[in-house]
């Protein structure tokens, strides 16, 4: 659902769009003792003997890591060829998530006026109808493509939103990470047992998975992927959280938003990354 570049929605051209190195736009320091993020305020778990951390049912435990950048302004308006009806803001660095009907993927956002936006993806554009943009804070905005350049995309807003709603939540929750529901086995190993897990939601800092067996709170183990995910490899985290057969883990490496992306890519629609 393409347009030409003349399109008043249209964003700058791929050329005045700086390549972004994922290490420099996104650095990924975490300590693994910080505390939960703040929405995840469940109680520990009746039945847990050790002192748990805040449980998180919708999440891993572990607070987001982006280093965002609050500063907004006008975007430039250039030679005149890319005007639109809205003015526009430049957002620094944004990261969300594009939910499609075959899956949710990482993007970051790199313009927006009260009609558009412009997103970075690290992959092609995910097909289908319909396709909503969700922010870390909680906000959704049902949005229609309207260009596509390489890993560029352009959307129109389903109806003309408040831009100050959206820098006024990157400046309010900077350090909250995307979550995606995603669905796919691991193994977990300890010195002492090995079983099959499987992971129901993924962040960059952690995730949630459910098994059968029994671990202790702060316990560290080995998690590594049964399929074939080389962007996942395999990962030491420790247990943050335990209720019934579900754990929330925080890993000791964080990761990078280029390869969080390609993983859930790979995992949800595979093609995307060949297309």
């Amino acid at each position: 659902m393409c347009v030409g570049t003349d399109h008043p929605l249209n964003v700058r051209a791929a050329t005045d769009v700086k390549t972004m190195d994922d290490n420099a736009l996104f650095p990924h320091a975490f300590d693994g003792d910080a505390a939960p993020a703040p929405d995840d305020g469940v109680q520990d778990a009746p039945h847990a003997p050790q002192t748990a951390a805040p449980a998180a049912p919708d999440g891993d435990g572990a607070q987001g890591s982006e280093d965002i950048a609050c500063d907004v302004a006008p975007a430039p308006e250039g030679d005149g060829s890319d005007q639109r009806a809205a003015p526009r803001f430049t957002l620094l660095i944004r990261a969300a998530k594009l939910v499609a009907p075959n899956g949710e993927f990482v993007c970051v956002i790199r313009d927006v006026s009260e009609t558009g936006v412009s997103v970075r993806l690290f992959h092609t554009l995910p097909p289908g109808d319909p396709l909503e943009l969700h922010m870390t804070g909680g906000a959704v905005y049902p949005v229609v493509p309207r260009w596509q350049r390489g890993n560029e995309a352009g959307f129109e807003f389903a109806e003309p939103i408040d831009v100050t709603r959206i820098i006024n939540e990157a400046c309010e929750y900077p350090k909250r990470g995307l979550r995606l529901d995603v669905c796919f086995p691991v193994r977990l190993t300890t010195l002492t047992q090995s079983c099959d897990a499987l992971v129901g939601n993924l962040s960059q800092q952690g995730a949630r998975f459910e098994c059968d067996a029994l671990f202790k709170l702060d316990q560290t183990v080995r998690v590594e992927s049964i399929e074939a995910l080389p962007e996942f490899g395999e990962l030491r985290a420790k247990i943050r959280w335990r209720r019934d057969h579900a754990y929330g883990v925080v890993f000791d490496d964080t990761f990078a938003l280029g390869d969080f992306a390609r993983l859930a890519a790979r995992l949800q629609c595979p093609g995307l990354l060949t297309a």
